[in-house]
C-alpha cells in the first residue's frame, strides 16, 4: 500500500450535496456497491458545475473529463440510507482541477468514503485542453480553501 491519507471530517468540506441511496445501490452482500461511489462522486461534481459555475452540459464548447479517480471505503452504507457528499478542490491549474470528495452518513462527521477526482477540461470538438471558463474558474475558487469552524 502507497502511504496513507489522513481521513477527512465534514467541517473540511466546502459545499455538500445530499444525495438519497436507492434499492439497485446495494449489492448481493447489502451494502451499497464500490462502483455506485464513483456516480456520487460524479453527482456532486457536476451539479455543483451545472448550479454554481454554469456548466451547459449539452451545449459547452469546453467541457471536463475524468482522468484520474480513487476511493477509499471505511463504513458500508446500505439503502434506505441518505448521505451527504461533501466536495472541496485540493488542486486548480489552468485547465484541470482535482476534486476531493467525502461521502457521509446523514449526520456523521466521520466519512464512510472519501477519495479525489481530476477533471481535465477540453475543448468539445478537439478534446484538447483548454482554460477553465471564467465563471467555472470562479465556482471551483470559492471551494479551494476550508477552514474548520
Amino acid at each position: 500500500m502507497g502511504g496513507q491519507v489522513a481521513t477527512p471530517t465534514r467541517a473540511e468540506y466546502a459545499h455538500f450535496l445530499s444525495i438519497a441511496t436507492r434499492w439497485m445501490d446495494n449489492d448481493v452482500y447489502g451494502h451499497v456497491n464500490n462502483v455506485v461511489y464513483y456516480a456520487y462522486f460524479d453527482t456532486v461534481i457536476n451539479r455543483y458545475l451545472i448550479e454554481e459555475g454554469g456548466l451547459d452540459i449539452v451545449r459547452a464548447e469546453t467541457i471536463g473529463l475524468c482522468v484520474e479517480s480513487h476511493c477509499a471505503y471505511l463504513q458500508p452504507l446500505s439503502f434506505p440510507d441518505s448521505i451527504d457528499a461533501g466536495l472541496r478542490i485540493a488542486h486548480l491549474g489552468r485547465s484541470s482541477a482535482r476534486y476531493e470528495i467525502g461521502i457521509f452518513a446523514r449526520g456523521s462527521d466521520e466519512p464512510s468514503a472519501h477519495g479525489w477526482f481530476v477533471h481535465v477540461f477540453v475543448d468539445r470538438a478537439t478534446r484538447r485542453p483548454a482554460p477553465l471558463p471564467p465563471s467555472i474558474r470562479a465556482a471551483l475558487e470559492r471551494l479551494t480553501s476550508r477552514s474548520a469552524p
